[in-house]
């Protein structure tokens, strides 16, 4: 794994397992614009890019009915994040959080979520608004996404909520 971007102060890794506990298909790549990690949106839903998923021939007839969907949950796979980091120091806030209090990259198992619009569905291509990975990344599944079970209005992530009201 390239370590292009080292550990912050304030930052603690931990050593990775020997070996991995599951396996993954990758059911295909996910095309946009953005080549360097810095060009990425930090907010998915702020991304007005269209971005293409390309599913690989055999998945390609799992997408009967998603035309119907105004908006899809996509998983996806950031290969270029660090996966040791248990403590992290975002940029954008510069306060230490553990990794499972935050929506970063890196992650024991850097899986990615985006609720997308789907614009268009075309063979095994999909055109979607509001992802926010490199260009490239691998796609590990398409859901649709439930308005009446996937969201929750009152949620709420305290120490972000504590920021906005400064």
């Amino acid at each position: 794994m390239p370590d292009a971007y080292g550990v912050r102060t304030g930052e603690m890794t931990v050593p990775l397992p020997e070996k991995f506990d599951a396996g993954l298909y990758f059911i295909g790549r996910i095309r946009t614009p953005w080549t360097r990690r810095e060009d990425c949106p930090k907010n998915p839903r702020a991304a007005a890019a269209v971005c293409t998923i390309h599913l690989d021939p055999p998945w390609a007839d799992g997408l009967k009915g998603v035309e119907t969907c105004s908006h899809l949950l996509v998983l996806y796979w950031m290969d270029q994040a660090r996966r040791d980091l248990v403590l992290q120091m975002p940029r954008h806030y510069g306060e230490q959080r553990g990794t499972f209090a935050l929506r970063s990259p890196a992650r024991p198992n850097p899986i990615a979520l985006s609720v997308v619009r789907l614009l268009r569905l075309d063979g095994a291509k999909l055109e979607v608004k509001g992802i926010d990975c490199l260009d490239g990344t691998a796609c590990l599944d398409i859901k649709p996404y439930f308005a009446s079970i996937d969201s929750v209005p009152d949620a709420v992530v305290g120490w972000h909520k504590a920021r906005e009201e400064e």
